[in-house]
């Protein structure tokens, strides 16, 4: 509460999470048939089983648009007055992909852009939108994470091709308080430009990576942020009760995790199934988690990430009860 107004700070609350994969999933098995790769060096130093890859019928704006989707209340037009799409792999350089998937939406006529911060992007955008919503531009947001990071990779390089996988997740904020749950928390930020050819991509087919030093970045950037913002709103890491890591590689999130002293038992993850998702992966993750139970409302969530750029953050909620949260509608005329 603030001494001035008696009332609570301004926030962006989260009101609604979807989640979109593409239906063809290559397996370990399918990557070793044609690789110089086994199942086994893939599982021990990625922890990936298998991920989706999205055909040529299946863009990275049919991606947005199946996850946005999906936050939107039983298919009615729901008034939503911003959208944001984080992506490092649009459909094309020029126009964006936002305005497209706001006009398959029935969203035509609000403010649609793109936002390129690499596997961050999420992060990115929500602070984004959250900052239209602080600021009265738009009541309400939709912030949407989607990627095809399958078309990156040489595909004859067996190093980067078993990472990588497409989908799409998306969450929807509505102008809130800062003491309900929902509520985003300070988003933490960070760049470092002078790591930006550690992991870098000219055009599809031609990722480079330089594994161990991401490896070290990701660790230290992605802990160091999530300790910022859990400080920013009175927490200790104890009270974390999920963390929410960017889905690249399994033994990078354990040593997040680590380094923050929070539990196996407290760590969301689902790499495993479906890789490195960029953009798509916090979101994506939080519609399963919040799907299957993982995550539940009243849990102290905290979300962080790395990318390119490099790139990094982290912010935090308190994870809300979506089946009581409904958006105002939209005039049909």
């Amino acid at each position: 509460m603030t001494a001035a107004s008696g009332v609570a700070r301004r926030a962006a609350v989260v009101c609604g999470v979807g989640a979109a994969l593409p239906p063809y999933i290559v397996s370990n098995a399918d990557l070793t048939a044609r690789l110089d790769t086994t199942d086994e060096w893939i599982r021990s130093r990625t922890g990936i089983t298998r991920r989706h890859v999205a055909g040529a019928d299946l863009s990275t704006t049919d991606l947005a648009v199946r996850a946005a989707a999906q936050t939107l209340d039983d298919g009615e037009p729901v008034m939503v007055e911003a959208l944001v799409v984080a992506t490092t792999t649009p459909d094309r350089c020029c126009p964006a992909t936002a305005p497209a998937v706001a006009t398959r939406l029935g969203l035509t006529g609000i403010p649609a852009y793109d936002l390129a911060a690499g596997c961050t992007g999420f992060l990115y955008a929500l602070a984004t939108a959250a900052g239209l919503i602080a600021a009265g531009t738009a009541r309400t947001a939709l912030v949407v994470g989607a990627d095809r990071l399958a078309t990156l990779p040489d595909p004859e390089d067996r190093t980067t091709v078993p990472l990588f996988g497409d989908g799409a997740g998306a969450v929807v904020l509505r102008r809130g308080s800062a003491d309900e749950a929902g509520a985003l928390g300070p988003v933490m930020l960070g760049s470092d430009g002078t790591g930006a050819d550690l992991i870098r991509a000219f055009r599809p087919g031609a990722l480079r990576m330089n594994g161990s030093d991401v490896f070290r970045h990701a660790v230290d950037r992605m802990s160091t942020a999530s300790r910022q913002a859990a400080t920013a709103v009175g927490w200790e890491l104890a009270d974390v009760d999920r963390l929410v890591p960017h889905q690249a590689n399994s033994r990078i999130t354990s040593f997040v995790a680590r380094q923050l002293d929070i539990p196996d038992g407290r760590q969301l993850g689902n790499v495993d199934e479906v890789g490195n998702t960029g953009a798509a992966s916090i979101p994506l993750l939080l519609a399963q988690a919040a799907s299957d139970g993982r995550l539940k409302p009243g849990h102290r969530t905290l979300l962080t990430a790395f990318g390119a750029g490099l790139s990094w953050g982290a912010t935090t909620l308190t994870w809300p009860d979506l089946s009581l949260t409904r958006l105002p509608k939209r005039s049909r005329t």
